[in-house]
């Protein structure tokens, strides 16, 4: 196993609580050795698949080392494929299974603290080897004296002490990235961090996670093939959850699944539309469904884990998701685009031709079969274009529904490859609208169920849609005449290079005098970094006079062939 490769006793976080002011300095050290590392690969032009799983496995040791708020962070990351690369995803994935257990001991001595008596009056039987441990507690398997089978869940000893610690520190971090790196700005951090704290404070509550559980099983009491661990609150406090014990295999073991005869398409089905009720009716969804929180038992029932992350989406967003689920049914280009920017996932720009040549693109091409990256050649110019604006950005809320999806998109393709989300998301479209349609937001999808549908139904001939297409792109104004002037895109990548060399040259003078001064005073630690900066910067620096010598002489060589 990957535990064993980690020792307990080798993660100092494990051993004892460091003093705020050295927490601040591993968790800075650690953020600005990553930053260096990147920048020292991009000056040498070392950005090779190799060295990038190099990198990325020092990132996960060193998130194991600085303890559980990194870890969470880690596995927030490890899910998302839209913003870091392959190599990272591949080692923060394994982040979920290589956190070690804590001592049966230190568990016990918290389950008889928090119960207030001793193991052999409050479990028949207590197996003192965990049956799987993550960043915030571990579960092991017991049973009461009334017959049940149960698992208990116990937390981290000085889990609440070393959050508090991290989030004042990250709070620091986070606000000297918003004000010395302005890209960072449009990502709105600061609240994406607020809303993440929010979560984790909230998955160290044992009560609120019971309280979750017994909400989501009153969501899905009319559904047999989704089952929830049943709470046992006599033996539940803040710091231990005692839970119904409902063993499975894990929902992405492909292969045990099909040596149980298990239909993987039905559990695929299953998935996705157990997550389009949560999101799109209840509005109280599951938003770490990796697949350690996820099984199948025997009989083919999807079974759920772990509510300590649960969130909620506001009334409004949920219409607009609604809205958007439909119209990617449909096929509805303009709607998606309308949602997406009335959610905030789309800035509105004057021209909107690009976003919607992509939209469109995407639905057409991908929405029915899996993404093939080698398709977006044929629309290659929109893209670069369409990045270049940079009109897409990430609310904090969203940011936990995104996640859900697209780790719920993993676990799927995990066990199909080829699956096909309209026909996974069939079951949930036809049971809607069949039903009566109860309630506001029920009626609303119920309407856009039977919409979509009589849609389906009534498609029209090949005529009708050629010229409707036609007729769109016209409107859109996909018809575009695009004029360079090599001469200026010349003299302007010189300008451009000037400066870069002018603001090189003023950090690696104002680097180099902080490290100078720091060394008289008793910072002397920052000293180093800072001349370690300096060295950095007047590296860039040297390139970025090279960049322009060498584009000087271009420009001379074309001038004397013109």
């Amino acid at each position: 196993m990957l535990t064993q490769r980690v020792s307990s006793n080798s993660l100092r976080w494990q051993r004892f609580q460091p003093s705020p002011l050295i927490r601040q300095w591993e968790i800075f050290g650690v953020t600005f050795q990553f930053i260096i590392g990147l920048g020292w690969d991009k000056f040498v032009r070392n950005n090779s698949p190799k060295r990038r799983h190099k990198r990325a496995r020092w990132l996960v040791k060193k998130l194991l080392e600085l303890g559980p708020t990194f870890i969470k962070i880690g596995q927030s990351l490890s899910t998302r494929a839209d913003l870091i690369p392959l190599e990272y995803i591949q080692e923060l994935s394994q982040l979920q299974d290589r956190v070690p257990p804590f001592s049966s001991d230190e568990a016990i001595a918290v389950i008889e603290t928090e119960l207030g008596k001793s193991i052999d009056k409050l479990f028949k039987e207590f197996e003192s080897i965990p049956l799987a441990s993550a960043s915030l507690g571990q579960v092991h398997r017991a049973k009461l004296y009334t017959g049940q089978d149960i698992v208990v869940k116990v937390q981290r000893p000085g889990l609440e002490k070393i959050f508090n610690l991290d989030f004042e520190v990250l709070h620091r971090l986070t606000r000297l990235l918003n004000r010395y790196l302005s890209r960072f700005k449009k990502y709105d951090i600061e609240a994406i961090y607020e809303e993440f704290f929010e979560l984790l404070f909230q998955e160290i509550d044992y009560i609120n996670e019971g309280k979750n559980a017994d909400r989501f099983r009153e969501n899905f009491k009319r559904y047999p093939q989704i089952k929830i661990p049943k709470i046992y609150w006599k033996y539940t406090t803040k710091r231990i959850l005692t839970l119904e014990y409902l063993p499975g295999i894990k929902v992405d073991d492909r292969a045990s699944l099909e040596a149980n005869g298990i239909n993987l398409d039905r559990i695929i089905q299953l998935g996705i539309c157990s997550y389009l009720k949560q999101l799109l009716i209840d509005g109280f969804f599951q938003s770490d469904p990796h697949p350690g929180n996820m099984a199948v038992s025997q009989r083919g029932e999807l079974i759920f884990y772990d509510f300590g992350t649960m969130a909620e989406v506001k009334l409004m967003a949920k219409d607009q998701m609604v809205q958007t689920f439909f119209a990617v049914l449909k096929k509805d280009t303009d709607k998606v685009v309308e949602t997406l920017v009335y959610m905030g996932l789309i800035e509105p720009l004057k021209d909107m031709s690009s976003v919607r040549r992509i939209i469109a693109f995407l639905l057409e091409n991908f929405r029915d079969k899996p993404v093939d990256v080698k398709a977006f050649e044929v629309i290659s110019d929109e893209v670069y274009l369409m990045f270049k604006q940079q009109p897409f950005r990430l609310p904090p809320q969203m940011t936990f529904i995104l996640k859900s999806l697209t780790t719920l998109d993993g676990i799927a393709r995990a066990l199909d490859p080829q699956y096909n989300l309209i026909a996974a998301s069939q079951p949930f479209v036809k049971s809607i609208a069949l039903s009566n349609g109860q309630g506001t937001v029920v009626s609303a999808i119920a309407q856009q169920a039977k919409d979509f549908v009589k849609n389906t139904l009534q498609k029209p001939n090949s005529t009708d849609k050629l010229i409707k297409e036609l007729t769109q792109k016209i409107e859109q104004g996909e018809l575009q005449f695009r004029i360079r002037s090599l001469e200026s895109e010349r003299t302007l990548k010189l300008i451009h290079i000037g400066i870069k060399c002018l603001i090189y040259a003023c950090l690696t003078g104002f680097t180099l005098l902080s490290a100078s001064l720091l060394v008289t005073t008793i910072y002397i630690k920052f000293a180093f970094i800072s001349f370690g900066l300096s060295g950095l910067f007047s590296l860039f620096f040297l390139r970025s006079v090279i960049a322009l010598m060498a584009q000087e002489k271009i420009n001379n060589l074309i001038d004397k062939k013109s």
